[in-house]
């Protein structure tokens, strides 16, 4: 029997801290789907192919350890997960206030679907303070996000906001 997890997040851009969930879990389960959510509402840095692109690139690695697929997606994450085929829902916590956030989500996602467990794994203590929203916030001004992203993300964050087109 195949054990798939879904993991969602805007992976806007991909932190360290996200990347190390991914390998984690890859130790756990069977087969990972990274769910990049698409929301249509909201203007992302990076469009949901360039987050697809920029995940697909880091996690090749990782491809001996278990099978990882990295899909968009624009609905319910329950949903997305079923789609999937997935048994369970993977979601890092980084202190209390994600926590009780994610208590809540729980408990909203098994009215919804409760054939599917939340699975949290705790950030690792050096990517604990990581933030995407944080990263961006930093390359955005102009500083050094080497720190909290891959070489090859803080590339991509530095063309990017090197483009014209960029906010």
């Amino acid at each position: 029997m195949s054990r798939t997890v879904f993991y969602a997040g805007s992976f806007d851009p991909a932190t360290l801290g996200h990347l190390d969930l991914i390998e984690r879990a890859a130790r756990l389960f069977d087969r990972i789907v990274i769910g990049v959510g698409v929301h249509h509402g909201k203007k992302p840095l990076f469009s949901g192919d360039e987050r697809v692109a920029m995940l697909e690139a880091e996690i090749t690695r990782l491809a001996a350890t278990a099978a990882i697929d990295v899909v968009t997606f624009d609905n319910l994450v329950v949903d997305a997960a079923r789609s999937h085929g997935a048994v369970a829902i993977l979601r890092g916590i980084r202190d209390a206030t994600d926590f009780d956030y994610e208590m809540q989500m729980i408990g909203m996602n098994r009215a919804i679907a409760p054939e599917l467990d939340t699975i949290f794994l705790p950030a690792a203590g050096e990517h604990r303070h990581i933030a995407a929203t944080f990263v961006r916030q930093i390359a955005q001004m102009g500083g050094d996000v080497t720190a909290f992203v891959s070489p090859k993300i803080a590339a991509h964050l530095k063309e990017k906001l090197a483009s014209p087109a960029s906010p």
